[in-house]
Protein backbone atom coordinates (compact mmCIF):
# COMPACT_ATOMS: atom_id res chain seq x y z
CA UNK A 1 0.00 0.00 0.00
CA UNK A 2 1.73 3.36 -1.11
CA UNK A 3 0.90 5.86 1.71
CA UNK A 4 0.62 10.13 1.09
CA UNK A 5 4.34 11.86 0.98
CA UNK A 6 4.81 15.70 1.60
CA UNK A 7 5.74 16.11 -1.89
CA UNK A 8 4.57 19.27 -3.04
CA UNK A 9 1.69 19.03 -5.80
CA UNK A 10 1.63 21.70 -8.21
CA UNK A 11 -0.98 22.98 -10.41
CA UNK A 12 -0.09 21.24 -13.63
CA UNK A 13 -0.77 18.67 -15.93
CA UNK A 14 1.51 15.91 -15.23
CA UNK A 15 1.93 13.08 -17.53
CA UNK A 16 2.62 9.92 -16.02
CA UNK A 17 3.93 6.42 -17.80
CA UNK A 18 2.20 4.24 -15.81
CA UNK A 19 3.07 -0.30 -16.21
CA UNK A 20 2.86 -2.16 -19.90
CA UNK A 21 1.83 -5.51 -17.63
CA UNK A 22 3.40 -5.87 -14.68
CA UNK A 23 2.05 -3.78 -11.90
CA UNK A 24 5.12 -3.52 -10.07
CA UNK A 25 6.53 -1.58 -12.99
CA UNK A 26 5.40 1.95 -11.52
CA UNK A 27 7.86 4.79 -9.94
CA UNK A 28 7.71 5.92 -6.54
CA UNK A 29 7.55 9.26 -7.68
CA UNK A 30 4.43 8.39 -10.01
CA UNK A 31 2.70 6.85 -6.90
CA UNK A 32 3.53 9.81 -5.01
CA UNK A 33 1.76 12.13 -8.02
CA UNK A 34 -1.12 9.96 -8.47
CA UNK A 35 -1.74 9.94 -4.73
CA UNK A 36 -1.22 13.67 -4.04
CA UNK A 37 -3.53 15.09 -7.58
CA UNK A 38 -6.84 16.08 -7.49
CA UNK A 39 -7.79 14.10 -10.60
CA UNK A 40 -6.59 11.58 -12.56
CA UNK A 41 -7.60 11.88 -16.50
CA UNK A 42 -7.53 8.18 -17.30
CA UNK A 43 -7.88 6.48 -20.91
CA UNK A 44 -10.44 4.11 -19.22
CA UNK A 45 -11.47 4.98 -15.74
CA UNK A 46 -11.77 1.26 -14.90
CA UNK A 47 -7.90 0.18 -15.89
CA UNK A 48 -6.79 2.98 -13.85
CA UNK A 49 -9.05 2.24 -10.67
CA UNK A 50 -8.16 -1.37 -10.92
CA UNK A 51 -3.49 -0.18 -10.72
CA UNK A 52 -4.77 2.80 -8.04
CA UNK A 53 -6.65 0.15 -5.97
CA UNK A 54 -3.56 -2.43 -6.27
CA UNK A 55 -0.99 0.41 -4.87
CA UNK A 56 -3.86 1.23 -1.96
CA UNK A 57 -4.77 4.52 -3.86
CA UNK A 58 -8.69 4.38 -3.30
CA UNK A 59 -10.08 7.85 -3.23
CA UNK A 60 -8.87 9.44 -6.12
CA UNK A 61 -11.57 11.28 -8.66
CA UNK A 62 -10.88 10.35 -12.30
CA UNK A 63 -11.81 11.76 -15.73
CA UNK A 64 -12.35 10.14 -18.60
CA UNK A 65 -10.11 11.31 -21.18
CA UNK A 66 -9.91 8.89 -24.18
CA UNK A 67 -9.21 9.36 -28.35
CA UNK A 68 -12.45 10.19 -28.74
CA UNK A 69 -13.11 12.72 -26.51
CA UNK A 70 -9.53 14.16 -26.16
CA UNK A 71 -10.35 17.62 -28.13
CA UNK A 72 -13.41 18.29 -25.99
CA UNK A 73 -12.24 17.15 -23.11
CA UNK A 74 -9.00 19.33 -23.45
CA UNK A 75 -10.85 22.33 -22.73
CA UNK A 76 -12.37 21.18 -19.70
CA UNK A 77 -8.54 20.12 -18.15
CA UNK A 78 -7.48 23.42 -18.86
CA UNK A 79 -10.30 25.20 -17.04
CA UNK A 80 -9.69 23.22 -13.55
CA UNK A 81 -6.06 23.65 -14.46
CA UNK A 82 -6.93 27.48 -14.41
CA UNK A 83 -8.98 26.87 -11.12
CA UNK A 84 -5.95 26.08 -9.86
CA UNK A 85 -6.38 21.83 -9.47
CA UNK A 86 -3.42 19.60 -10.09
CA UNK A 87 -4.58 16.84 -12.65
CA UNK A 88 -2.19 13.02 -13.37
CA UNK A 89 -2.84 11.89 -17.13
CA UNK A 90 -2.73 8.17 -17.70
CA UNK A 91 -3.67 5.65 -20.13
CA UNK A 92 -3.91 1.81 -20.03
CA UNK A 93 -0.54 1.34 -19.86
CA UNK A 94 3.08 3.10 -20.93
CA UNK A 95 3.40 6.37 -21.70
CA UNK A 96 0.43 9.00 -22.82
CA UNK A 97 0.91 10.77 -26.17
CA UNK A 98 3.68 7.67 -27.48
CA UNK A 99 0.81 5.66 -29.22
CA UNK A 100 -1.80 6.45 -26.91
CA UNK A 101 -3.97 9.43 -26.42
CA UNK A 102 -2.64 12.29 -24.87
CA UNK A 103 -1.10 14.71 -27.50
CA UNK A 104 -3.78 16.68 -28.21
CA UNK A 105 -4.53 16.95 -24.94
CA UNK A 106 -0.62 18.00 -23.80
CA UNK A 107 -0.64 20.30 -26.79
CA UNK A 108 -3.78 22.33 -25.79
CA UNK A 109 -2.37 22.74 -21.99
CA UNK A 110 1.16 24.06 -23.35
CA UNK A 111 -1.20 26.77 -25.47
CA UNK A 112 -3.05 27.79 -23.14
CA UNK A 113 0.01 28.83 -21.20
CA UNK A 114 0.04 26.09 -18.06
CA UNK A 115 2.55 23.85 -17.01
CA UNK A 116 3.21 20.06 -18.01
CA UNK A 117 5.68 17.98 -15.92
CA UNK A 118 6.31 14.45 -16.99
CA UNK A 119 6.72 11.70 -15.62
CA UNK A 120 8.66 8.94 -17.05
CA UNK A 121 8.56 5.44 -16.20
CA UNK A 122 7.84 1.77 -18.29
CA UNK A 123 8.30 1.94 -21.90
CA UNK A 124 7.19 -1.18 -24.21
CA UNK A 125 10.08 -0.18 -27.47
CA UNK A 126 12.74 0.45 -25.13
CA UNK A 127 11.93 -2.71 -22.89
CA UNK A 128 12.13 -4.63 -25.97
CA UNK A 129 15.02 -2.97 -27.48
CA UNK A 130 17.37 -3.92 -24.18
CA UNK A 131 16.79 -7.68 -24.49
CA UNK A 132 16.93 -7.83 -28.04
CA UNK A 133 20.69 -7.85 -28.70
CA UNK A 134 20.14 -6.08 -31.86
CA UNK A 135 23.66 -4.30 -31.39
CA UNK A 136 22.69 -0.75 -33.68
CA UNK A 137 23.05 2.89 -31.22
CA UNK A 138 20.32 4.19 -33.28
CA UNK A 139 16.58 3.14 -33.74
CA UNK A 140 13.50 4.94 -35.31
CA UNK A 141 10.22 4.14 -33.36
CA UNK A 142 7.30 4.10 -36.02
CA UNK A 143 4.74 3.08 -33.95
CA UNK A 144 1.41 0.79 -35.80
CA UNK A 145 1.95 0.17 -39.09
CA UNK A 146 -1.64 1.17 -41.37
CA UNK A 147 -4.38 -1.40 -40.92
CA UNK A 148 -4.65 -1.66 -45.07
CA UNK A 149 -1.90 -4.02 -46.67
CA UNK A 150 -1.83 -1.75 -49.89
CA UNK A 151 -0.62 1.61 -47.42
CA UNK A 152 1.55 -0.68 -45.04
CA UNK A 153 3.82 -2.35 -47.55
CA UNK A 154 4.28 1.41 -49.17
CA UNK A 155 4.77 2.77 -45.37
CA UNK A 156 7.75 -0.35 -45.23
CA UNK A 157 9.15 0.60 -48.51
CA UNK A 158 9.23 3.85 -47.49
CA UNK A 159 11.41 2.75 -44.99
CA UNK A 160 13.68 -0.09 -46.69
CA UNK A 161 16.90 2.14 -47.04
CA UNK A 162 16.96 2.56 -42.88
CA UNK A 163 20.16 1.80 -41.59
CA UNK A 164 18.35 1.86 -37.93
CA UNK A 165 16.69 -0.37 -36.35
CA UNK A 166 12.87 -0.01 -37.32
CA UNK A 167 10.50 -0.55 -34.43
CA UNK A 168 6.62 -1.15 -34.75
CA UNK A 169 3.85 -1.97 -32.57
CA UNK A 170 1.58 -4.52 -33.86
CA UNK A 171 -2.03 -6.31 -32.75
CA UNK A 172 -2.54 -10.43 -32.62
CA UNK A 173 -5.14 -10.06 -35.57
CA UNK A 174 -2.44 -8.36 -37.71
CA UNK A 175 0.61 -10.02 -36.61
CA UNK A 176 0.75 -12.78 -39.78
CA UNK A 177 0.10 -10.28 -42.73
CA UNK A 178 2.12 -7.85 -40.81
CA UNK A 179 5.11 -10.60 -40.88
CA UNK A 180 4.19 -11.08 -44.65
CA UNK A 181 4.71 -8.09 -45.64
CA UNK A 182 7.86 -7.44 -43.94
CA UNK A 183 9.18 -10.22 -45.81
CA UNK A 184 7.86 -9.27 -49.27
CA UNK A 185 9.33 -5.61 -48.78
CA UNK A 186 12.87 -6.26 -46.57
CA UNK A 187 13.31 -10.01 -47.79
CA UNK A 188 14.86 -13.05 -45.63
CA UNK A 189 17.61 -11.90 -44.38
CA UNK A 190 17.23 -9.43 -41.91
CA UNK A 191 17.05 -10.12 -38.09
CA UNK A 192 13.56 -9.86 -36.77
CA UNK A 193 12.75 -9.69 -32.43
CA UNK A 194 8.73 -10.56 -31.43
CA UNK A 195 8.43 -8.99 -28.23
CA UNK A 196 5.04 -10.73 -26.89
CA UNK A 197 3.27 -9.88 -23.90
CA UNK A 198 5.89 -7.94 -22.09
CA UNK A 199 6.24 -7.91 -18.33
CA UNK A 200 3.09 -10.30 -18.34
CA UNK A 201 2.92 -13.63 -17.23
CA UNK A 202 4.01 -15.62 -20.87
CA UNK A 203 6.21 -13.09 -22.17
CA UNK A 204 8.36 -14.19 -25.08
CA UNK A 205 11.12 -12.23 -26.99
CA UNK A 206 11.97 -14.35 -29.90
CA UNK A 207 14.89 -13.42 -32.53
CA UNK A 208 14.83 -15.01 -36.13
CA UNK A 209 15.71 -14.25 -39.98
CA UNK A 210 12.80 -12.76 -41.49
CA UNK A 211 13.15 -15.86 -43.91
CA UNK A 212 12.10 -18.34 -40.75
CA UNK A 213 9.73 -15.99 -39.02
CA UNK A 214 6.21 -17.55 -40.18
CA UNK A 215 7.37 -20.92 -39.27
CA UNK A 216 7.74 -19.42 -35.75
CA UNK A 217 4.41 -17.60 -35.80
CA UNK A 218 2.62 -20.87 -37.17
CA UNK A 219 4.58 -23.55 -35.74
CA UNK A 220 2.20 -22.23 -31.95
CA UNK A 221 -0.87 -20.43 -32.02
CA UNK A 222 0.45 -18.73 -28.55
CA UNK A 223 3.56 -16.96 -30.56
CA UNK A 224 0.41 -15.17 -32.36
CA UNK A 225 -1.43 -14.07 -28.86
CA UNK A 226 -0.83 -10.90 -27.10
CA UNK A 227 0.40 -7.57 -27.99
CA UNK A 228 3.71 -7.15 -29.90
CA UNK A 229 6.57 -4.99 -30.12
CA UNK A 230 8.46 -5.92 -33.72
CA UNK A 231 11.99 -5.20 -34.08
CA UNK A 232 13.61 -5.43 -37.57
CA UNK A 233 17.15 -5.18 -38.03
CA UNK A 234 18.92 -2.17 -40.06
CA UNK A 235 19.84 -1.89 -43.99
CA UNK A 236 23.54 -2.79 -43.64
CA UNK A 237 25.26 -0.04 -44.65
CA UNK A 238 26.70 1.39 -48.21
CA UNK A 239 30.10 1.29 -49.04
CA UNK A 240 30.88 3.05 -52.14
CA UNK A 241 34.05 1.24 -53.82
CA UNK A 242 35.69 4.12 -56.27
CA UNK A 243 36.27 2.19 -59.92
CA UNK A 244 39.73 2.25 -61.41
CA UNK A 245 38.72 5.20 -64.10
CA UNK A 246 37.51 7.33 -60.78
CA UNK A 247 40.75 6.79 -58.93
CA UNK A 248 42.86 8.04 -61.68
CA UNK A 249 40.69 10.99 -62.61
CA UNK A 250 41.28 11.86 -58.52
CA UNK A 251 45.36 11.55 -58.46
CA UNK A 252 45.79 13.65 -61.65
CA UNK A 253 43.63 16.22 -60.02
CA UNK A 254 45.23 16.15 -56.94
CA UNK A 255 48.70 16.66 -58.54
CA UNK A 256 47.20 19.84 -59.72
CA UNK A 257 45.03 21.21 -57.07
CA UNK A 258 44.29 21.55 -53.82
CA UNK A 259 42.66 18.44 -52.17
CA UNK A 260 39.32 19.97 -51.53
CA UNK A 261 38.66 21.62 -55.44
CA UNK A 262 39.95 17.98 -56.87
CA UNK A 263 37.41 16.05 -54.79
CA UNK A 264 34.81 18.34 -55.65
CA UNK A 265 35.85 18.22 -59.50
CA UNK A 266 36.34 14.57 -59.08
CA UNK A 267 32.86 14.33 -58.02
CA UNK A 268 31.46 16.39 -60.96
CA UNK A 269 33.72 14.09 -63.54
CA UNK A 270 32.90 10.77 -62.46
CA UNK A 271 29.77 10.85 -60.53
CA UNK A 272 31.35 9.23 -57.73
CA UNK A 273 30.16 9.27 -54.11
CA UNK A 274 32.04 12.46 -52.79
CA UNK A 275 32.43 10.89 -49.22
CA UNK A 276 34.18 8.09 -50.92
CA UNK A 277 36.47 10.42 -53.20
CA UNK A 278 37.62 12.46 -49.85
CA UNK A 279 38.47 9.67 -48.17
CA UNK A 280 40.16 8.22 -51.03
CA UNK A 281 42.00 11.32 -51.75
CA UNK A 282 43.28 11.64 -47.95
CA UNK A 283 44.78 8.53 -48.20
CA UNK A 284 46.41 9.35 -51.41
CA UNK A 285 48.06 12.44 -50.01
CA UNK A 286 49.13 10.77 -47.11
CA UNK A 287 51.11 7.90 -48.92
Amino acid sequence: MHSKTNQKIEHALYVVATPIGNLSDISLRALDILNGVDIVAAEDTRNTRHLLQHHGISDAKLLAVHQHNERGSADKVIALLQEGKSIALVTDAGTPAVSDPGAVLVEAVREAGLRVIPIPGASAVVTALSAAGLVNPHFMFYGFLPNKPAARRTTLQSLAGQTCTLAFYEAPHRILECTADLQAVFGDEREIVFAREITKLFESIHRCKLGDAMEWLNSDPNNQRGEFVLLLSGAPERTEELDAEAERVLTLLLNELPLKQAVQLAVQITGQNKNALYQKALALKSS
